[in-house]
């Protein structure tokens, strides 16, 4: 159960950060790199805390 409750506060936060990076006016290859990067980083989190990779440098969020 701790695993899912991390896994939504982490999308969570990467949703709020990806929404305010849209807010910004950035040129439109600035803007796609930006969201090659999200993606990446979207998909490192999914699979670092499922296990598949490790995740030693996502901190342990308890709430």
């Amino acid at each position: 159960m701790d695993l899912i409750v991390n896994l939504i506060v982490y999308l969570v936060i990467l949703g709020l950060i990806w929404w305010l990076v849209t807010l910004l006016p950035l040129p439109a290859p600035i803007g796609t790199i930006v969201r090659v990067l999200f993606v990446i980083l979207l998909i490192m989190v999914v699979l670092s805390v499922f296990g598949i990779i490790p995740g030693g440098y996502l901190p342990r969020l308890n709430l």
